[in-house]
């Protein structure tokens, strides 16, 4: 996977523990510093050496030339004559299920090239040059040797063959004085163990720093270090989050796509702070105003506050600080003087009586106190002390009433934040929710907050500066040792003290706005997999008083039957129901949808009311309540007037109401997730994260879940991994102009859709197999025609670009979630248990498959297939699941109704049945059908009233879940229900 240097093969060694086990490579950095190391030996080195037996001759090394000469050197020659090396070397291994290129002509091909380039000599396989120290191994080297061909061709995961390794032992190449070129992409995992690195853990990064990346990403995200690393070049070369989730978990040790998407956005944010960091180095280099310290202090900022601290006041347009003024006074040499050699220091030596700043006593220790202030408050270790010391103490953050908000402010506005009129909680207890809403109220300037740093902490500091840190080197007069106090305590009380607080509040909001995110993302996810109501015509209500409730019946595949308006509160009821009842029965419908917008509770006791008087008989009626966020937008935007030209906006909205019944996926995506209203705070927190983070997460669902190419929307389609907007218009149009896709193969003919993107999209995309069968065998013969035309190519025109001979029959496998790149060994394990690709999905294969298994075992097996444990269990699923397999089938469905409780009827004690409408970190929110959500308090979630059964991201609820609950307390006036899990459906 990685695209650094391909540099050595060596003897593979046995490793026995962790710190034993091979780095995989060493990055390019390190490649590049061993090459500078080795030096030809001249004529002037005339110490004696005696050769080794059997040593070749080592080659000349020509005179060094210009750095120009050097990159005109022909880099394709090299690279093929590595890929020649290569096939000379695979022929001898007993390696007979990887396919090798004819070594012949590929040796033509290198010697043609090579013989362009005048003044080189091709070197052959008995000439290898001596190098002075061995390099590491290259653990990846089992995968086929036409992926060489591509940069981009999907990887597989093949390990090392024992055979192969010893084979190459003796083999020792190298490229000198030329920039490195790419590994071979491979995600090897001997014998199913994690692969540990991808090259080292040392990646390298455009914007250097003082820091590393790797350890940097691993401390603030708590993931171990080595899948930092291999997750850093993953996301260099463009792979995207499903598609690592689900096909290169040996490299991430498994980890779940949210896992992946807090990583990714951390390394986002630390590229920022490098970025800007050497945007302001170059700025003050530019100024002239860059010195030594300054900029070790820039490379040391780890956070955009630390980098706004060291920076602020060399900022163009500022007056300077006051430090800065002192130095423009010539007072640092007294300020450095009095800490490195205060025996010679003599203040009334400064004194200009003329000068504003120097004219008396006073000004000049005033102007040494701030230069001193401003060294000790930008002083790497003197703030990683204070830190540490914050972190032993007690800080708390306050939040109060702000006065002018009681005089002026609306109090229903005041009242929303009554809880932090006189709040107090320890940075380290305070909940995410609780800042999102501080930082809510000072915004409206209804609060006021700060942050409590106790005075111990700075007792304790000045004393340590005094006594440790900043402890002069020769004995100090009183006056000098009173300046440096005061100046201790100035640079605490007018620097420190403003940073600390900005760091706690920029981190304490930081990190509410992310998981306020990730909530979003969760509740998101767990409504996009709501299971889908297959095989029902339903009936989407869209409620409203003065212009009438829409109504639309839609078809068990979506198709729009029919639409209309019907007056259920205007005095018109009784006549309406007989409408409702007739195309009830018309169209043989008996399931409502009915919209949670207004008048969805008149709504809901109308059809309740009907379907208790069994007026719709014969037909035994349903109803359910989803919500309608977002349909309204929906119905007026750009996708909806193409998807429905002649339909009325209001009409649209009850169409997608319907639809998100039968199909949530496919009709929430045409919605922009922030508009679907699962979130906490979602409006305070930034949009960018938030947007970046909801597309994520659908893109995950749809891909996870998988889309019938054939049948599938665009806009479905371009939520799949690695493709987008233009080219998923490309391939509808391509399936439009040539009829349906046969195989995953055929992508490959799309505009648009190169290697990289066909290796990102290709195991989410489905084939109903059934169907292109039938369509097989009526245009066979049209087929065949069309075949050799694709293979010959179209004559008489300009030849763009050569079109790849693609076969034109339907692969079984294309219905499973087996990635294309894994075929072959899908194949090997088909042969190893007998069994046939056209059983796919049948009891049949399950049996052969658990006698396999179960004889040999998961890893065995796997080691005999040269495979890993993560994708022969792909390959196992795959093979396994029946044809049609839906994940969302675990999830839940919506909650059917006949009935209807009202608020009244509620009474502390009383047990219902509900459904999660929304979960936040304080609690979740159940709709039990009266018509306000209650709240079960997190407190009452515990561990053991969770399913067992489901597997689960987090100990919480997600949206959709149906939840057994029992009535805590009610309040009437507010209208609030406080909730106890009982158990989860």
């Amino acid at each position: 996977m990685s695209s650094l240097p391909r540099r050595v093969k060596t003897e593979a060694k046995s490793f026995t523990s962790e710190d034993d086990e091979p780095s995989l490579l060493n990055s390019s950095s390190e490649s590049e510093e061993e090459e500078e190391e080795w030096k030809p030996k001249t004529k002037m080195a005339k110490k004696p050496r005696l050769p080794k037996k059997n040593e070749a001759k080592p080659k000349k090394v020509p005179a060094p030339r210009s750095a120009l000469a050097r990159k005109t050197v022909n880099k394709v020659a090299i690279k093929q004559e590595m890929l020649m090396i290569d096939m000379f070397s695979m022929p001898f291994c007993q390696d007979v299920s990887l396919p090798v290129a004819s070594a012949e002509s590929n040796r033509m091909q290198l010697l043609k090239v090579k013989e362009e380039h005048v003044g080189t000599k091709p070197k052959t396989l008995n000439q290898k040059p001596e190098v002075p120290k061995k390099m590491e191994i290259n653990s990846f080297q089992g995968k086929n040797i036409r992926s060489l061909e591509s940069d981009e061709k999907p990887s597989t995961s093949i390990p090392v063959v024992e055979n192969q390794v010893k084979c190459e032992k003796s083999e020792e190449y190298f490229a000198f004085n030329e920039p490195p070129f790419k590994k071979i992409k491979s995600t090897t995992c001997p014998e199913g163990k994690p692969v540990k690195s991808l090259g080292g853990n040392k990646v390298k990064e455009e914007f250097e720093m003082n820091w590393d990346i790797v350890q940097a990403l691993s401390e603030i995200t708590n993931v171990e270090p080595w899948v930092c690393a291999n997750l850093i070049r993953l996301f260099q070369e463009e792979n995207t989050i499903p598609f690592i989730a689900r096909y290169r978990k040996e490299l991430i040790n498994n980890l779940e796509a949210d896992a992946l998407r807090e990583v990714q956005q951390t390394l986002e944010e630390l590229r920022s702070v490098a970025k800007k960091t050497h945007t302001m180095i170059q700025k003050l280099k530019k100024e002239g105003k860059l010195s030594g310290c300054l900029l070790t202090a820039l490379l040391n900022c780890r956070t955009l506050e630390e980098l706004d601290h060291v920076s602020a006041p060399y900022k163009t347009g500022s007056k300077g600080t006051k430090a800065q003024r002192a130095k423009q006074l010539g007072l640092e040499p007294a300020a450095l003087s009095l800490l490195q050699n205060p025996m010679e220091l003599s203040l009334f030596s400064y004194i200009r009586p003329n000068t504003k700043g120097l004219s008396t006593i006073q000004e000049v220790e005033a102007g040494v106190q701030h230069i001193l202030a401003d060294i000790f408050a930008k002083d790497k270790d003197t703030l990683d002390f204070i830190r540490k010391l914050c972190q032993q103490r007690y800080i708390c953050i306050q939040s109060a009433l702000a006065k002018v908000s009681s005089k002026s402010g609306n109090e229903k506005d005041i009242d929303k934040f009554q809880l932090y009129h006189e709040f107090s909680c320890s940075i380290k207890n305070i909940q995410h929710h609780q800042i999102l809403a501080i930082n809510r109220g000072e915004n409206l300037k209804i609060l006021t907050v700060k942050v409590n740093i106790p005075d111990g902490v700075k007792n304790e500091f000045c004393w340590w500066c005094v006594n440790e840190r900043w402890r002069p080197k020769q004995f100090l007069k009183p006056e000098l040792m009173r300046i440096l106090r005061t100046s201790v305590e100035d640079a605490y009380k007018r620097l420190i003290y403003p940073l600390l607080c900005r760091e706690f509040r920029s981190k304490l909001t930081s990190d509410a706005e992310k998981e306020s995110v990730m909530m979003f993302g969760r509740n998101l996810r767990q409504l996009l997999l709501t299971s889908p109501v297959r095989g029902r015509t339903l009936m989407g209500v869209d409620p409203g008083y003065k212009h009438g409730c829409k109504l639309a019946i839609i078809s068990p595949t979506s198709q729009i039957l029919h639409t209309d308006v019907v007056y259920l509160h205007s005095g018109q009821g009784f006549r309406e129901a007989e409408k409702i009842k007739k195309l009830l029965l018309q169209y043989n419908c008996s399931t409502v949808v009915i919209g949670n917008g207004t008048a969805c509770r008149e709504t809901e006791a109308y059809f309740a009311d009907l379907i208790m008087k069994k007026y719709f008989a014969p037909l035994d009626v349903v109803y359910c309540i989803v919500s309608e966020a977002g349909a309204s937008i929906y119905s007026v935007s750009p996708e909806a007037s193409k998807e429905m030209p002649d339909l009325d906006p209001n009409l649209r909205s009850a169409v997608s109401i319907a639809r998100r019944v039968q199909d949530p996926l496919a009709e929430l995506v045409k919605i922009e997730p922030k508009h679907i209203g699962v979130g906490m705070y979602q409006h305070d927190v930034s949009q960018t994260l938030l947007k970046a983070t909801l597309d994520s997460v659908v893109e995950e669902c749809v891909s996870f879940v998988g889309v019938d190419i054939n049948i599938c929307s665009e806009i479905l389609l371009r939520h799949i991994a690695g493709l987008n907007a233009n080219r998923a218009k490309n391939i509808i149009e391509w399936r439009e102009k040539n009829g349906p896709f046969i195989n995953r193969e055929q992508l490959k003919e799309v505009k648009g859709l190169g290697p990289k993107t066909f290796q990102q999209c290709a195991g989410f995309i489905r084939f109903n197999q059934e169907y292109i069968k039938t369509f097989c065998s009526n245009k066979k013969t049209e087929l065949g025609n069309q075949a050799v035309l694709t293979k010959a190519g179209v004559q008489g025109k300009k030849k763009s670009k050569p079109i790849p001979y693609v076969s034109r029959q339907p692969n079984p496998l294309d219905q499973t979630c087996i990635h294309p790149e894994s075929y072959n060994i899908a194949m090997r394990f088909l042969s190893l248990i007998g069994g046939n690709a056209n059983d796919i999905g049948k009891s049949d294969m399950q049996q052969k498959v658990n006698a396999v298994i179960q004889k040999e075992g998961l890893e065995g097996t796997a080691k005999r297939l040269n495979t890993t444990v993560h994708t022969l269990q792909l390959i196992i699923d795959g093979l396994t699941q029946p044809e049609g397999f839906d994940i969302r089938t675990d999830f839940d469905k919506p909650d059917f109704k006949r009935s209807i409780v009202c608020f009244e009827d509620l009474s502390v004690g009383t047990v219902l049945t509900g459904k999660v409408e929304n979960a936040t970190p304080f609690g979740v929110f159940v709709d039990v059908g009266v018509g306000k959500a209650g709240l079960i308090p997190m407190r009452n979630i515990t561990e053991a009233k969770l399913s067992k059964v489901k597997k689960r991201r987090s100990l919480g609820l997600g949206p959709g879940e149906r939840v057994e609950v029992k009535v805590l307390n009610v309040d009437i006036p507010r209208l609030r229900i406080t909730l106890d899990l009982i158990r989860v459906i």
